[in-house]
């Protein structure tokens, strides 16, 4: 079987995912090692057996409906490639907003020459991939520098199979320095940071203590999705954790519900919380916000023009 042939099987097997070609051509460079423009140029070399076993397995798998990122176990998000497996959500376009939003606030925070603490504490809540909070430290490191000097990480997530696809990222991605300043923790939300802190799967004997549980950025993309549709959702056979994605009530607030207070009671005075939420119910959740004393509290919208980041401030008195 050569590429080109390959190219075609794949597209005739996939007829029904909306995307056959895209498909194939991701499947066959995780497979070969090739490029988009390798492929191209090598169209008509020959796959080896291994190769040609590797592609047909993963070909019937996308059949299933199974994300092609899953087959692979590899996600591009903010142009860095993150590892994400059936624990994980995998990382969507539209979750870039919230980076791109906590992005303009940094620099706010750097121009205003406010900042003087001697660390600056930011939480990654219902970290998955860790895709959220990896990805903004990085980005500070150019776009906030001070800030990114004085910064310390802290990956939050209820799934402890979750939590190890944090790390491993985590691990794959950050800075030896990045990576002593990052703290990986399990937990419902913030309900036994405070008690249990030590208690950090990564922990090292001292390290840790409760009066570092107050942050001034909170990053989350928490489970938001109505609860009979993220059932429906998963009937597709994309195979997405469902803990990932049922928002534990009809429209989809349970868990932001509880968890809007929790995060205010965690933040630093003028600390920020920028949540992703539903297009559908980000109002609501604003409401809920401003009923939680979060003050400036705004609604920005995705790359589709739909509203998807709800963000407010623990403002000083």
């Amino acid at each position: 079987m050569t590429i080109q042939q390959a190219k075609l099987y794949g597209k005739n097997e996939l007829s029904l995912s909306p995307t056959p070609v895209l498909d194939t051509e991701v499947i066959l460079q995780h497979v070969t090692g090739f490029d988009k423009t390798r492929l191209l140029l090598n169209r008509d070399s020959e796959l080896s057996e291994g190769q040609k076993s590797a592609f047909t397995k993963a070909i019937k798998k996308r059949k299933t409906g199974l994300p092609v990122a899953y087959i692979t176990n590899e996600k591009e998000f903010f142009g860095r490639n993150f590892y994400v497996d059936e624990s994980v959500l995998i990382p969507k376009p539209d979750t870039e907003t919230l980076i791109e939003n906590a992005l303009e606030i940094a620099e706010k925070i750097e121009k205003s020459k406010t900042f003087g603490s001697e660390d600056f504490m930011i939480c990654d809540l219902c970290s998955g991939s860790g895709c959220i909070g990896i990805t903004f430290l990085k980005e500070i490191e150019t776009r906030a520098p001070e800030l990114h000097k004085k910064a310390k990480i802290t990956f939050i997530d209820i799934s402890q199979a979750a939590l190890k696809i944090t790390m491993l990222n985590a691990a794959r991605i950050f800075s030896e320095d990045e990576i002593g300043k990052a703290r990986f923790f399990r937990s419902n939300l913030f309900e036994t940071i405070d008690e249990k802190f030590n208690e950090n799967i990564d922990a090292k004997p001292g390290t840790n203590s409760a009066t570092e549980t107050k942050f001034d950025m909170i990053l989350t993309n928490p489970p938001y999705i109505p609860s009979n549709e993220a059932k429906d959702l998963l009937k597709d056979g994309r195979s997405e954790p469902l803990l990932a994605l049922d928002g534990l009530s009809d429209d989809g607030l349970g868990l932001i519900r509880n968890l809007i207070p929790q995060a205010y009671a965690h933040l630093n005075a003028n600390g920020v919380m920028l949540m992703e939420t539903g297009e559908y119910n980000a109002e609501k959740a604003a409401e809920l916000m401003k009923n939680a004393s979060f003050r400036n509290v705004s609604i920005a919208r995705d790359w589709a023009g739909m509203l998807r980041v709800v963000d407010g401030c623990r403002c000083a008195k």
